[in-house]
């Protein structure tokens, strides 16, 4: 006699998003420096029919969360986010992305530099088995 094999959560993922007509997900990755390019690729791939997520704010943008140790003291004393907010904050976000980046079906990577994060998302991405595509194909070798 045969059993059924247990799915794995991945497999059942791709099940319940082939059983409810998801699109293809794509998850933009890449340097925030790029925000005005991930929008843009947001733009294409949405029209092609895609369902895109991509990083929710740039946190080298004015927005309240500093990162500059020098700009700590200021905020403590205008009751914003500590240093160790922040860094919280910041590791929250990482964890968020990677969550994205196993939500969807594919990675897109914006922007012609690939740094130390972007290459550890493809190295995650590629780990998971997903493909991964670039805006900027030159760059590829460099992850």
């Amino acid at each position: 006699m045969s059993y059924p094999q247990t799915l794995t959560p991945e497999q059942k993922l791709a099940e319940a998003k082939q059983h409810l007509s998801i699109p293809h997900i794509v998850v933009i990755c890449g340097s925030t420096r790029f925000m005005a390019e991930m929008n843009q690729a947001d733009l294409g791939e949405t029209v092609a029919g895609r369902i895109v997520v991509k990083p929710g704010f740039d946190m080298k943008s004015p927005h309240g969360l500093s990162t500059d140790p020098a700009d700590a003291e200021a905020e403590a004393e205008a009751d914003a986010p500590t240093q160790t907010q922040v860094q919280a904050l910041m590791v929250r976000l990482g964890e968020l992305h990677r969550a994205k980046i196993r939500l969807a079906d594919e990675v897109l990577i914006v922007g012609d530099y690939i740094g130390d994060s972007t290459r550890a998302e493809i190295a995650y991405a590629r780990s998971l088995g997903k493909p991964v595509r670039f805006t900027h194909p030159e760059v590829a070798h460099d992850s």
